[in-house]
């Protein structure tokens, strides 16, 4: 089993000071990844849905510093040298995909080839009307946005005939490392697994009990088998109580019976002095010998 840092750029993290100590800490933990949230701008007073906390807010979200998620890593590529950089997602309807794979190309080649983009098609109406964007049509855009980017990513001329980006014989340069970039689909709706299913180098199910999992990834599995693809191939990514269990064991090992190799740990500290021991301590309890799993 693999371990990765969740929320990592929020809060005290926002800081170059923060941002240097959580890398570092969980690149010494023994973490394959780290990954971040983003939301461009936050309109006071919204009224949709966070999905993600029963209150339906995102807790601390008009007063704590959220930096853009693709300069965070940059910043925190410059300090660590294993640990893989992720978007736990970026909301990337609201992107340009010529101006995005330029963008997290350059940070794959930079960091020597440890970007992973979790993208998500996003939650918040209000965001994209102040972006300018339709929320209505964000689906689409996210299914057009990816096959946009893997063209540029790998073709040395590149085209690409979509819905809502077209262009025609164009270069993109630097080329990521490995010729791609892992995308994970991020999202606990039956849409995003499917989505997974058809699309994705991973999935990333934001939450659900082991039994709502199950169901996902079997949707998931039937949309990859309908479009000729291996489901074998997509890593999956969860989170767990189990990991704060004083035996973590079973339960990852339930998870890891469902076909999840990753599990995502918040930050066990948000005090940039302390990270380091909260997740060393971690470590050694979890990360390492449950990596059999």
């Amino acid at each position: 089993m693999k371990f990765g840092l969740m929320f990592a750029n929020v809060g005290p993290f926002a800081t170059p000071v923060g941002a240097e100590a959580v890398g570092k800490a969980a690149e010494a933990a023994q973490f394959d990844s780290i990954w971040t949230v983003e939301h461009v701008l936050i309109p006071v007073g919204y009224e949709s849905e966070y999905p993600y906390d029963k209150s339906g807010k995102m807790p601390g979200a008009t007063d704590a510093d959220l930096p853009d998620p693709l300069i965070w890593l940059a910043f925190v590529a410059a300090h660590t040298n294993t640990v893989k950089l992720a978007t736990g997602i970026l909301i990337v309807p609201q992107r340009n995909p010529g101006v995005l794979a330029k963008e997290v190309a350059t940070l794959d080649v930079l960091s020597g080839g440890r970007m992973i983009l979790g993208v998500g098609a996003g939650w918040l109406e209000e965001e994209f009307d102040a972006l300018g964007i339709p929320f209505a049509e964000r689906g689409r855009r996210l299914d057009d946005h990816i096959g946009a980017m893997r063209a540029l990513w790998q073709n040395e001329e590149a085209s690409f005939d979509g819905p809502f980006t077209n262009y025609a014989n164009v270069v993109s340069r630097p080329a990521p490392i490995h010729g791609t970039v892992p995308i994970v689909v991020g999202g606990h709706s039956e849409a995003a697994a499917r989505r997974a299913g058809r699309l994705g180098d991973g999935f990333f199910p934001g939450k659900g009990s082991p039994t709502k999992l199950a169901e996902l990834l079997s949707v998931m599995r039937q949309a990859a088998d309908d479009a000729g693809r291996d489901p074998e191939l997509i890593e999956v990514t969860a989170s767990s109580p189990a990991i704060f269990a004083p035996d973590p064991r079973p339960g990852l090992e339930e998870l890891a019976a469902l076909g999840v190799s990753r599990v995502i740990v918040p930050p066990l500290s948000f005090d940039p002095t302390a990270i380091g021991d909260a997740l060393g301590a971690f470590g050694e309890r979890v990360v390492g010998p449950l990596a059999d799993l």
